[in-house]
């Protein structure tokens, strides 16, 4: 509970408890009636920096998503209980102004919501770049959107364009190159949603750029592995409001310190952290460590901030992809355990199987999303 309540929050508490109770023009005995200074509306009352707190989220989704609406409050009008309440004591009015403080502090621990225009079966899903890896970033978002996606995933050093092969899009790359592929994503249809499998380092200058970049992309979930990073990806979660799910590639046999194949070693890291932070659950390197998908989501109830799916067709280690639905993956036991948990995205087509030509098997596990969205 302590890391929900952020260490920010609790001292912008206490300096509204300071503000309010020690003001000259505000210090009242709870018996006194009739204010001694004329009352200030509700957003004089809060200290600045507790208000630029409560509008964080809102601010960060109209920068996410602008043509969506919000749906968070845009301003306290209407809230101006001293001036509508001149005889309420500040003892009187402290519990409404802590209620409305304790309401909103979900919107510190949960980003922003999805738009429902991003969705396709009720769910955010698109594509991993990664299933388009021997073609170039712009050529990956023309393929997803083909294919029905919506929304993209983007990985760490694929080719810009056939113009520019010599050009790799990363969080390395200058913001120039970011610019353009934002406009090629415009162009198509396509909303940047995620990235990975990107490291982090516990450094945090370091981190710190792929997070900016996330920012600067409108990417709400950062994916990795580098779990000796945790500390630092917490607090720059905290700062930025983007999640972070830790991926799981195949157990390793010859390797006992490769351990996030496991989603009890994931919940085990992540459980007592911030709430935006868990796993990016890959379902077919699940099935390829001998373990069933929607037993590993349950697992990890709660803690499921991306998924990279995939159906594949036999519980081997050399499985490979087949069209969802078609699979040993169970992928409608997926989604309805999914939605089950209130989870909506995102959720990456990940097809690596038919490398040169699988733009037709990624759309086919679109559709299947559809069909399964479509069933009420």
């Amino acid at each position: 509970m302590c890391r929900k309540l952020h260490d920010w929050f609790l001292v912008d508490v206490q300096s509204f408890f300071c503000e309010f109770f020690l003001a000259d023009n505000r210090v009242q005995s709870p018996r006194t009636i009739t204010p001694t200074a004329p009352p200030a509306p509700l957003d004089a009352a809060f200290p600045q920096h507790l208000q630029a707190a409560l509008f964080s989220s809102n601010r960060g989704f109209n920068q996410r998503f602008p043509d969506a609406k919000s749906p968070l409050f845009s301003s306290f009008d209407g809230l101006q209980y001293p001036s509508k309440f001149p005889n309420l004591s500040p003892m009187i009015r402290l519990p409404h102004l802590l209620a409305i403080g304790l309401a909103t502090l979900s919107s510190f621990t949960q980003a922003a919501p999805i738009p429902e225009d991003l969705k396709t079966g009720g769910f955010a899903i698109g594509c991993q770049a990664y299933t388009f890896n021997n073609f170039s970033v712009f050529e990956a978002i023309e393929k997803t959107a083909y294919a029905g996606g919506k929304v993209i995933e983007f990985y760490p050093g694929q080719k810009l364009s056939k113009e520019e092969p010599n050009i790799k899009f990363s969080h390395d790359a200058p913001p120039e190159v970011w610019e353009k592929v934002k406009a090629k994503c415009k162009e198509h249809g396509v909303t940047p949603i995620a990235y990975g499998v990107v490291g982090l380092s516990p450094n945090e200058a370091t981190s710190r750029k792929v997070f900016e970049f996330a920012k600067a992309m409108g990417i709400i979930v950062i994916n990795t592995e580098s779990v000796e990073a945790l500390d630092t990806a917490e607090k720059l979660v905290k700062e930025y409001d983007i999640k972070v799910g830790i991926h799981d590639h195949p157990k390793q046999p010859n390797n006992p310190n490769y351990r996030v194949w496991d989603p009890n070693y994931v919940l085990e890291v992540t459980k007592n952290r911030d709430p935006r932070m868990g796993a990016c659950a890959d379902t077919g390197h699940w099935v390829r460590s001998g373990l069933k998908p929607v037993e590993c989501l349950k697992i990890l109830k709660g803690r499921i901030m991306a998924s990279h799916l995939k159906d594949l067709h036999a519980p081997l280690p050399s499985a490979h992809d087949v069209h969802w639905g078609e699979g040993v993956s169970d992928v409608k036991g997926i989604f309805d355990e999914l939605k089950s948990q209130g989870f909506v995205g995102p959720i990456s087509v990940e097809y690596e199987s038919n490398w040169k030509t699988n733009m037709e098997d990624a759309k086919a596990c679109i559709d299947f999303a559809r069909a399964y969205g479509a069933q009420k």
